[in-house]
């Protein structure tokens, strides 16, 4: 694989590993209907301050979402809404794959 390949696919990757935690497609998911500040995340998840907020520099520190300050609070959005159909898409691969193992027993 030449450079330029490589690099290609190691950027992708990078952005797979970032959405490749229950918790931070939790995250995507809730930041779809709208902007959240990372309290009203912390709330809707059930974890810490700290472990939201490092879930969500893992989302920034690839692209996948973005942040403004206002005041003392951080809110955050989507920086790039069509993750979200990667989501359609893993729940299509999931949705044959089962439709596939049921036709292995019956």
């Amino acid at each position: 694989m030449d450079p330029k390949t490589q690099g290609r696919f190691d950027a992708l990757a990078a952005v797979i590993k970032a959405m490749a935690h229950p918790t931070r497609l939790f995250v995507v998911d809730e930041l779809s209907r709208g902007e959240r500040c990372v309290y009203e995340l912390t709330e809707l998840i059930g974890a810490d301050i700290s472990t939201v907020s490092k879930h969500l520099a893992v989302l920034k520190g690839c692209g996948i979402v973005e942040a403004q300050r206002r005041g003392s609070r951080i809110y955050y959005r989507l920086k790039m809404p069509c993750v979200l159909s990667f989501f359609g898409c893993v729940e299509t691969v999931i949705k044959s794959d089962a439709e596939e193992r049921l036709g292995y027993v019956e």
